[in-house]
């Protein structure tokens, strides 16, 4: 049991040096006047979540709670696992849990108070993400078993395209539409004002650290270490190339593009990445790297839906995605695994989908009416990093201004 603990801890701490990723993606694509809010963000709401999945969510997903002793849940007694595997079990699914309001931060950057968003973390990872995950990982409500007999398999997501990924990038696209666009990102007769990057370092310092990471979240998603499997690790990798270079195609050489479309080929690998072949999990990155170029500008150019850095269609399209191909490339017939069926991955994951939209649509749309989400017109142009923080990224030169 202690090799099983120490492999899980190591993805666990893996996982967790995502979020930085998570962090320096959104810092590297916010304009400067939201730079130490988008790092703020990332780690208060990492903090929120971890007790929100202590005390509810890890709960309400397994069934297992740890009110009591620490003898007792670090496993003396028979109770639990020996030698705490439990704990680094939560520790580990934590940091998945946690990454579903790091999306969402990067989609409602600028202009969405900060402790609102608080609260929205608090709740979406105490009862909206875990209902899906419980469902899709624990056969909660009989869920597996009706899509077994119904589809003739269950809904295969060994990662998480859609019980992580997507369920952040569409309970995101309610927080964004609830929010609003940012102030003069449109002209009245609609015409794009530009709000460039303020640092593609800081973006593909994020992208590289996520990348890196991402082979604990998927190769580490096995949980054991007897059920570890090189074919993840390959499928992660060609899917994350795949992404990339039909991004560079795709979206012209841009550098945006490029380091996201590693992120969207890893974020739609993820579900099949155990059952697919690596020509299978190639193709799955570069359907998801062109998928998300088209639909960023899609957004940005005729939506006009100010997702600051495209996290419905990274992470909640690209995901989608990823679940259902699962469902094609995972098949035997095209040099898969098997074991699943087209048909239950698209249901499993339109249930996904609906859970988090509606979801987020709910949770944002009560705090809106409530105490309100989103920064006064006079903090938003002043920059949330000195309204909100009273500090900017470089206090230093402000000071000599």
């Amino acid at each position: 049991m202690g090799h099983d603990v120490f492999f899980i801890l190591m993805g666990a701490i893996m996982v967790l040096a995502m979020h930085a990723g998570f962090a320096f993606l959104e810092v590297g694509t916010v304009r400067k006047r939201a730079q130490v809010n988008a790092l703020v963000k990332i780690m208060t709401d990492f903090a929120a979540s971890t007790v929100a999945y202590f005390f509810v969510g890890y709960s309400l997903a397994y069934g297992v709670t740890f009110f009591q002793s620490a003898k007792i849940i670090s496993g003396e007694g028979g109770v639990f696992p020996a030698q705490g595997y439990e704990m680094v079990k939560f520790f580990f699914l934590l940091t998945f849990a946690a990454a579903v309001p790091a999306i969402i931060s990067g989609g409602i950057a600028e202009r969405a108070r900060f402790y609102p968003q608080l609260i929205a973390t608090l709740m979406l990872v105490a009862f909206i993400y875990p209902t899906f995950e419980g469902m899709a990982w624990n056969n909660n409500f009989g869920f597996q078993d009706f899509m077994e007999v119904t589809f003739g398999a269950k809904f295969h997501d060994f990662a998480g395209s859609v019980v992580v990924h997507a369920m952040g990038g569409w309970i995101a696209l309610g927080a964004v539409i609830m929010l609003g666009n940012r102030k003069g990102r449109w002209t009245a007769d609609g015409r794009a004002v530009p709000m460039p990057p303020s640092n593609i370092i800081w973006l593909a310092l994020g992208a590289w650290i996520l990348s890196v990471g991402w082979f604990g979240f998927n190769v580490m998603s096995a949980q054991k270490l007897e059920a570890v499997t090189g074919l993840v690790a390959a499928n992660s990798l060609l899917a994350m190339v795949g992404g990339v270079l039909s991004a560079l195609l795709v979206g012209r050489n841009d550098p945006g593009f490029i380091h996201n479309g590693a992120l969207a080929g890893l974020v739609a690998i993820c579900a099949g990445s155990d059952v697919m072949h690596p020509i299978g999990a190639l193709a799955t990155g570069a359907f998801a790297g062109a998928l998300f170029v088209f639909a960023f500008n899609l957004c940005q150019n005729r939506l006009r839906l100010d997702d600051v850095l495209g996290v419905w269609s990274l992470h909640g399209l690209c995901g989608a995605s990823g679940g259902i191909l699962c469902g094609i490339f995972g098949l035997e017939a095209l040099g898969g695994m098997g074991g699943v069926t087209f048909a239950a991955q698209l249901v499993g994951t339109f249930v996904g989908v609906a859970i988090a939209t509606v979801g987020g649509f709910v949770i944002y749309g009560l705090l809106k009416v409530t105490i309100g989400i989103r920064l006064t017109e006079e903090d938003e142009f002043m920059g949330a990093d000195l309204a909100i923080h009273k500090i900017s990224s470089t206090p230093e030169q402000d000071l000599r201004g």
